[in-house]
């Protein structure tokens, strides 16, 4: 009874080897986030030689959940745990990025939708670095 739908929508989805080799298959793919948090400095708007502004901040997220085996419904928080997340934001849509680098501001809390991009750069001192921003597209 189970297995029919979920088969159907999982051959939607995949495809064979030999339908691939036999023609060209552009299949869809998906580079979402969603985050809602607390803006970690003043967006920062910078300007690359040749390129359009990027409005730059940081946007922390934290994660907190229970340790140990004490029950859900108990009252006592000593064993709770937080863990927080900081996140690049780069805001390269014109009306966006205006609007980001004049309202946002340190302890703002906002939600920002996004992709994930990772890339390279070199530093200061000449050594490449690994870095992982998130590109907006809605924030605010």
């Amino acid at each position: 009874m189970f297995r029919r739908p979920v088969l159907q929508v999982f051959h939607q989805f995949v495809r064979h080897e030999s339908e691939i080799a036999s023609s060209l298959v552009l299949e869809r793919s998906l580079n979402r986030v969603q985050l809602l948090g607390r803006v970690g400095q003043d967006p920062v708007m910078r300007q690359v030689e040749g390129k359009n502004p990027v409005t730059i901040f940081s946007l922390a997220t934290n994660e907190m959940w229970r340790s140990g085996e004490s029950e859900v419904y108990q009252m006592d928080l000593g064993d709770v745990s937080q863990k927080t997340t900081w996140h690049r934001i780069s805001v390269f849509r014109p009306g966006l990025r205006d609007v980001a680098y004049q309202y946002v501001k340190k302890g703002s809390r906002i939600y920002v939708e996004g992709k994930v991009d990772y890339g390279e750069y070199t530093d200061k001192n000449n050594v490449r670095r690994q870095a992982t921003t998130i590109i907006a597209v809605n924030c605010c």
